[in-house]
Order: C-alpha cells, then sequence, then structure tokens
C-alpha cells in the first residue's frame, strides 16, 4: 500500500500530527510532500504517480485531470469535512472512493464563537491594542450577553452545540434552517428575514454549497440591527464581502468577527480584516490538538477499513466504487 500525504511539512505538523502520521505509516509506504507549497496540477500527479491511496489537506485540489492521470489511485481521502474542490463525479467514474474525515472540530469552533461574542460585544480586542500601542483606550459601555437575542444560521452540529450554552447563558435562540426541525422547547424557529431583524448576534454556521452562495447579502446585512454584531466561523462562501465592507463602514451593523473569508485557504480577507470595527483570526477555528487529531486519526482509520477491504465511514460514493483494494 502506497500512500500520499498532500499535507506541506507546516500543514502536517498543524493539521496532521506525528501520532496519526505514525497510524500511517504502520499501514503502508507514505510518500510525504517536502515543500512549502499546495500540490496542484503536474506536480500532484508526479507525487501520486503509483500511489493507491491520497490523503489529501483541505487546501489540496482534486479536479478531473488529477484522476485521469492515476490509474493506480484507488481512493482519495479529505482530511476534512469539506469536499467541495474534489470532482466526485470524476473520481466516480473511473471507480475511486472519495471519503471525508468527520467533523471533529465542533467543541473547538464552538468555543471560538462565544470567544468572538465577549470580545465584540466588550471590545477586548480595541483595549488590548490601544494599550499595546502606548495609547490609553476609552472605557466603553459594554453588552451583557445575557438577556440579549442570539441569531443561528445553519443548525448542524456546531449550531446544535452553540445553541444551548447561548440558552444557558440567558440569551434566547433563535434559528433558521429550511432544512431541519428544530424540536427544542428553549429555542425559537424563524426564516432567516425574522432572524436578522431579531438578533443582536447573528453567527453564520450554515453549510456552504450553490444555495447559501452569497446567503449574506446587502438585503440580509440591511435586515440586521445597527447596533448588532454578525460572526462568521463557517466558509466565505456564504458572505457577499462588498455588502459586508459596505454595512460596516456605514454603520449598518456595529461589527464583525470572522475566522473565515475569501482569501486563499478560507482566510479572511485582508482588507475586511483591517477594518476598525472587525475582529479576524487566520482560520484557527479548529486550530486545537484535540480538533486537528479527531480528523486525522479518522483518516488513519479510514485507511485501515480499506486495507480490511472494507468501506469506510466518512465514504461518499461508495456505490461507484470498483478499485479495489
Amino acid at each position: 500500500m502506497k500512500i500520499l500525504l498532500t499535507h506541506t511539512p507546516h500543514m502536517r505538523d498543524n493539521y496532521y500530527g506525528a501520532r496519526a502520521l505514525a497510524g500511517l505509516t504502520s499501514l503502508g509506504e507514505v510518500v510525504l510532500h517536502q515543500g512549502d507549497e499546495t500540490l496542484e496540477g503536474e506536480k500532484l500527479i508526479a507525487a501520486a504517480r503509483g500511489c493507491d491511496l491520497i490523503v489529501a489537506d483541505r487546501a489540496t485540489a482534486l479536479p478531473a485531470p488529477i484522476f485521469d492521470a492515476l490509474p493506480s489511485l484507488k481512493a482519495a481521502l479529505r482530511c476534512a469535512v469539506d469536499i467541495r474542490n474534489i470532482d466526485i463525479a470524476a473520481a466516480s467514474m473511473h471507480g475511486i472512493l472519495v471519503t471525508r474525515a468527520k467533523p471533529g472540530f465542533v467543541e473547538s469552533v464552538t468555543e471560538l464563537v462565544f470567544g468572538f461574542l465577549v470580545d465584540l460585544n466588550r471590545g477586548i480586542s480595541r483595549a488590548t491594542a490601544a494599550y499595546q500601542s502606548g495609547q490609553a483606550p476609552t472605557a466603553h459601555m459594554g453588552r451583557q450577553l445575557a438577556g440579549t437575542t442570539i441569531g443561528i444560521i445553519g443548525y448542524g452540529a456546531i449550531g446544535r452545540a452553540v445553541a444551548p450554552l447561548a440558552a444557558g447563558m440567558g440569551m434566547r435562540v433563535l434559528i433558521s434552517d429550511p432544512c431541519v426541525t428544530v424540536d427544542e422547547p428553549d429555542f425559537e424557529q424563524v426564516d432567516l428575514a425574522t432572524l436578522l431583524a431579531s438578533s443582536d448576534h447573528v453567527v453564520c454556521l450554515a453549510v456552504a454549497n450553490e444555495a447559501t452562495e452569497k446567503l449574506m447579502n446587502t438585503e440580509a446585512f440591511a435586515r440586521m440591527r445597527r447596533n448588532a454584531v454578525f460572526i462568521n466561523v463557517s466558509r466565505g462562501n456564504l458572505v457577499d464581502e462588498t455588502a459586508l465592507a459596505a454595512a460596516l463602514a456605514e454603520g449598518k451593523i456595529a461589527g464583525a468577527a470572522l475566522d473565515v473569508g475569501r482569501a486563499p485557504d478560507q482566510m479572511p480577507t485582508p482588507a475586511i480584516a483591517a477594518m476598525p470595527n472587525v475582529i479576524a483570526t487566520p482560520h484557527i477555528g479548529g486550530l486545537t490538538p484535540p480538533a486537528i487529531e479527531a480528523q486525522a486519526l479518522h483518516t488513519v482509520e479510514q485507511v485501515r477499513a480499506l486495507v480490511s477491504r472494507a468501506v469506510p465511514d466518512g465514504a461518499v460514493n461508495a456505490a461507484t466504487w470498483t478499485r479495489k483494494i
């Protein structure tokens, strides 16, 4: 068994880890990418030539030409949940299995949401920056979270983690997700327009797909309260960044916290991150050892299943998988 791990050395240290690498090595010959740039095109094909499996980091795209050029490839395993940059139809046409990792980052991203909530409403970053630059910060009146309303867009794993914690802190919880039914009596399911107009804090946790592309646009930000804040820890694709920048600059919303954006590798866009009423972090929501190890170790278990000629947990096209181990 020959396995290409596409992570750069930096990504390997931060997003795969020694324990998972040791587990992968115990199952086959592992080819490590030693360059600093994401593998793509001919370089990716050259690195994967002769490999049975590719374990790919989130930044490594797997379009149709990759699958066309690798007759020995049997499976492509994504060490992340997001598989939008993998051409599943092309993989299926060649009988190649595609898998995704489980969402092991729920707790870590949930914690970041509450860090953003406190910072946006109490001005922690702003005061710290002033002190560190030698200035005396102005003591601004903050907003207590208890007694306010949080609006959660998207009721997936992270939304289901955020909602009860927010309720436990004394917040009214509104949820908008047309794909699920919210049964919990402590939460209110509403349409998106109602959520935007009623919330002090809007937290974007929806899945990124064609239906949610630029979900938060000029009309959406116009519906929000002027003293409301916006948080995005999902994907940059959900936000029309021109509309967000205008809403922030014109005072249509009070502030934003972003861990994702439309810059490379889903980073916040620097121009928006630099705005004075924005808190931005470089896509660190799931960057904690437990979160990273959970996903990396899941790929090891997927490889173990493949070695045993079983369909691994997380397979997305098992019905068309013909290139068995």
